[in-house]
């Protein structure tokens, strides 16, 4: 009964231009297609698809019947039948109108939650690559959001704290990071490949540059990365981090560039105007990049080798101060640690107490105490500790005066020296 009604739905819109088809038309294309999914008539609908004949109909109607099939690959265990749901899958996103098929398969994304989003985004993130390439203008606003709509749902997910929970990965977002890097690729190359920087061009720029952002916040902020050096190179989260800094740099943003100008009132680089919030996305991000580069050694040979041990420890002192800011356990430990990489480079006595002018010098003890006091991790109540005496020790002697002078008295730092 659907496959007679779907034929006759065509045949009666064969005669039709494509101006003419009407929203009564499209209703009853979807509701006769759904129902031969449903009923299992696989092969009939293929033919209807693969039809010449039919090639206007399925251009414009058929995009409503990606849904019903990926329900269908999602649900239907049946490898014989997941082939083909595959093959209408694929016909589907072949001959359908991309900006239909942009918005439809966006929609699916959004909807699931749990386990389910890692199936969908893994599902359908070929297929989206795939339509947004076809289309022909607008394309950077079709890949941020894109981008958007997928970070969106994988910032949901848990994210992995512990080797086992890396190598189990329950909710995908691990497998969701290796293939979105595939997705982002193409654009990249796009933007490699032109000379000329088109205005298209610079605003796909943007876009990624937006999406880099994201991701040093989320996942990288709160991820835990495998420490041996043979388990970091099958380590999936470090492997993302790799790949965002490289985008970073192939778009025309060199991270050098981003973390040492951070901050000054006239920077050497251009970046997005952020909103009042993205602002906030922004100072998480740039620490999340400095913490990549000194304490992972992500990319640190592109950082100039001139650089004083002093002058790496200012410009992260800002950083370190965002990650102390943090509640999170996995978060403020990295500012510990980035604390702890920048001033072993420093000699004892040699940081000049001219640097306690600037504001972070003074609240980054201030994070430490909290650290100290509050932190329910013994093991991290220890290191902050271990972290402030590392720091007083690197002060000069007029240094250590004027800490103790400010600090003492109002933090109790005389409690934990």
């Amino acid at each position: 009964m659907a496959v007679e009604e779907l034929q006759s739905i065509i045949k009666r819109c064969q005669i039709l231009e494509e101006q003419d088809f009407k929203e009564e038309d499209f209703g009853l294309f979807q509701l006769a297609g759904q129902r031969c999914i449903d009923e299992g008539h696989i092969d009939q609908l293929l033919e209807v698809i693969q039809n010449e004949k039919n090639k206007v109909i399925i251009k414009n109607m058929g995009w409503n019947l990606v849904g019903p099939v990926v329900r269908c690959l999602l649900w239907n265990n049946k490898e014989d039948d997941k082939v083909k749901y595959f093959l209408l899958l694929d016909l589907l996103v072949k001959l359908c109108n991309p900006k239909e098929l942009l918005l439809g398969l966006l929609e699916l994304i959004e909807e699931p939650s749990g386990k389910q989003i890692s199936q969908i985004i893994l599902l359908l993130l070929q297929p989206l690559q795939t339509v947004i390439q076809k289309l022909h203008s607008n394309k950077s606003y079709s890949v941020g959001l894109a981008l958007s709509t997928i970070w969106s749902q994988l910032s949901l997910l848990p994210v992995p704290c512990s080797k086992e929970q890396i190598q189990a990965d329950d909710y995908g977002l691990c497998q969701c990071c290796k293939v979105l890097i595939e997705f982002i690729k193409p654009f990249v190359k796009e933007i490699t490949d032109d000379q000329e920087n088109s205005l298209e061009t610079q605003r796909l720029k943007d876009e990624l540059l937006k999406f880099c952002f994201k991701s040093l916040k989320c996942p990288l902020l709160t991820a835990q990365f495998l420490e041996q050096s043979e388990e970091a190179e099958n380590d999936p989260l470090r492997s993302f981090a790799s790949e965002i800094i490289g985008f970073l740099s192939a778009i025309g943003y060199p991270f050098p560039k981003m973390i040492l100008n951070h901050g000054k009132k006239k920077r050497t680089w251009d970046y997005l105007e952020f909103e009042e919030e993205e602002d906030k996305q922004f100072t998480d991000s740039l620490a999340s990049l400095a913490y990549l580069v000194f304490v992972q050694g992500i990319s640190i040979d592109q950082l100039p080798m001139v650089l004083s041990p002093s002058y790496l420890l200012q410009f992260n002192m800002g950083h370190i101060e965002v990650f102390l800011q943090r509640t999170e356990e996995s978060v403020f430990s990295k500012g510990l640690d980035l604390l702890e990489n920048s001033l072993l480079r420093m000699e004892d006595n040699s940081l000049l107490h001219q640097y306690l002018e600037i504001k972070s010098f003074l609240t980054v003890p201030q994070g430490l105490v909290k650290v100290m006091t509050l932190c329910p991790d013994e093991t991290l109540r220890k290191k902050g500790l271990a972290m402030l005496q590392l720091y007083i020790n690197k002060l000069d002697s007029q240094g250590k005066y004027k800490l103790f002078r400010e600090h003492i008295t109002t933090n109790g730092l005389q409690d934990h020296s």
